[in-house]
């Protein structure tokens, strides 16, 4: 059974229905149920389609981190052939957060990074569910490095509710790797180019999606703070994330509107967790458009224009 949030409420209703009726039929032949189990998934797929046409901003943010929704290691093994990951920052540890490697897109050698939530309880907790320590970050240093000296454009798959905010984090310098992954993402000479596939938290996310092209997936979420962190700063209550949600932002259309993102992929009819390939497939079409419009660009020209990117964003609203 698939997994359904709060708004899709009435949505797990009917789809509810239509199982118990399809398990009605096998259970006894006699049963002809195809007239009414029709127009229930009908109803259900008009029910989805008026969900998703106008979602706020929190049930965006819902969406975004749907336990079924595709994560990094699904678009890397999708999208980048001959993946050869590379481990470890060469300072301290590896940071299973963090994913990256060499490989090919469309032929192309590439370098790709990732933020990796994990999809099960054992693998969420070896990723720190997507929330990188300082070696992460380092390691993502490490590969971008390589990928400047090497001429290899660079893809990043942002999916990060923030770094890790932990004591032994704090310890080992993590404002200082995500200043420093930041700064190396501004001072690369090949193309690179972000997409945000669900959460795009705070400096946890900026620190690998300072890119030539930003991107976020149609439903995904975008922000300096989580909805919740907001609410418990501004009104001591993370129960006003939904307010939260709202004022800050943090949604592709707002951010595309205030010139944050440079272009939206759309998802497929229900959000990316019900057809994971045709939205993987989809990101994979916007990431090749966004490349070509890079190739033959000089390494000083990416670096001026991806500064000036960034400078710019809140200069003219």
């Amino acid at each position: 059974m698939p997994t359904y949030l709060d708004f899709e409420a009435p949505l797990a209703e009917l789809e509810g229905k239509i199982a118990e009726l399809r398990a009605l039929a096998t259970g006894d032949k006699t049963v002809s149920i195809s007239e009414e189990v029709k127009g229930l998934e009908k109803k259900a797929a008009k029910q989805l389609t008026d969900l998703y046409a106008n979602l706020e901003p929190w049930q965006k943010a819902q969406v975004a981190r749907h336990p079924e929704r595709p994560h990094a290691v699904d678009y890397i093994g999708q999208l980048i052939t001959e993946f050869t990951p590379m481990a470890g920052d060469r300072k301290f540890a590896e940071d299973f957060a963090v994913v990256g490697g060499l490989g090919r897109f469309q032929g192309q050698p590439v370098m790709v990074l990732g933020q990796e939530k994990g999809n099960d309880t054992a693998s969420r907790l070896k990723r720190n569910f997507g929330m990188a320590r300082p070696e992460g970050y380092r390691k993502a240093v490490r590969l971008m490095e390589m990928a400047d000296r090497f001429g290899l454009p660079v893809i990043s798959f942002v999916d990060t509710a923030g770094a890790y905010p932990g004591i032994d984090a704090e310890e080992r310098g993590q404002a200082e790797a995500i200043a420093r992954s930041t700064d190396c993402c501004l001072s690369l000479g090949v193309p690179t180019v972000s997409v945000v596939i669900g959460e795009g938290g705070s400096g946890g996310a900026i620190a690998i999606a300072t890119a030539n092209v930003v991107m976020m997936l149609e439903h995904s979420i975008y922000s300096v703070i989580s909805p919740e962190g907001a609410a418990s700063i501004l009104w001591r209550d993370a129960a006003r994330a939904k307010d939260a949600a709202a004022a800050m932002k943090i949604t592709a259309q707002d951010l595309k509107k205030l010139g944050v993102i440079d272009e939206i992929i759309p998802e497929p009819k229900g959000g990316a967790h019900r057809a994971a390939g045709e939205a993987i497939a989809a990101t994979g079409e916007a990431v090749e458009r966004a490349l070509k419009s890079l190739n033959g660009v000089s390494p000083d020209v990416l670096r001026t224009q991806r500064r000036e990117k960034f400078l710019g964003i809140g200069r003219n609203l």
